[in-house]
């Protein structure tokens, strides 16, 4: 039987783990509007793929507008966030165990960052 998953509600939703990964949805949301605050996970890497609108991902030294259909991998302990247009939908792939207790945030001063320019 075949599963179909979706969300289409803001922010970032867990939608189906299975062997030590789990998948993900973000859609746009207040906390993916602009670049605020940089997290990294201790123990995983952390994979996206932009399905729909824009996308841009940072890391501490690094920014990149997502193409559709490629994936972009962070490395396990490097710092990133990821600024959407308000009609972007991104697929997220991480391992299941990735939490709180194994991921650090920081914040970074506003920047003027919107995922359309």
């Amino acid at each position: 039987m075949i599963e179909i998953f979706d969300y289409d509600g803001e922010g970032f939703r867990a939608i189906h783990s299975f062997e030590g990964w789990k998948l993900g949805l973000i859609n746009y949301s207040e906390r993916f509007s602009a670049k605020r605050e940089l997290e990294r996970h201790l123990k995983t890497d952390e994979a996206f793929v932009l399905l729909e609108g824009n996308a841009k991902l940072y890391t501490d030294v690094q920014e990149v507008a997502m193409e559709k259909g490629k994936i972009y991998n962070v490395p396990a302990c490097v710092w990133h966030h990821i600024v959407l247009s308000e009609d972007a939908k991104v697929l997220v792939i991480e391992n299941s165990d990735t939490s709180k207790e194994n991921t650090e945030k920081m914040l970074v001063l506003e920047e003027k960052s919107n995922a359309d320019k």
